[in-house]
């Protein structure tokens, strides 16, 4: 592919992968300061006298359970969004038929 452009500079193939190569280079270079510092650190916790329990987490409160309209519990699903519904031990989706046991 000759073009006879005067003046011109055309673009082949090969000058386009230089200058991409060049251009990922120096996008290289710039992250790497990013990546070379080192991550902070926490302040060392202080130990807990001796005889005393650690704070416990903050217990979360029980959520209310999920009712449809006829009264029974049911959870959303992972996968489609649709109502699972409890059989035994085993949640079951109404709508594509993922379950896990509980």
């Amino acid at each position: 592919m000759n073009d006879d452009t005067k003046g011109t500079r055309a673009l082949d193939r090969r000058g386009f992968l230089k200058g991409s190569a060049l251009f990922a280079a120096l996008a290289g270079m710039s992250a790497v300061p990013a990546l070379a510092r080192e991550p902070q650190q926490d302040p060392p916790k202080s130990p807990a006298p001796e005889g005393e329990k650690p704070a416990e987490k903050t217990e979360q409160p029980k959520k209310k359970p999920l009712l449809d309209k006829d009264g029974r519990e049911y959870r959303v699903c992972d996968m489609c969004g649709g109502n699972m519904y409890k059989q035994e031990n085993t949640w079951t989706c109404e709508q594509c038929g993922y379950s896990y046991q509980e």
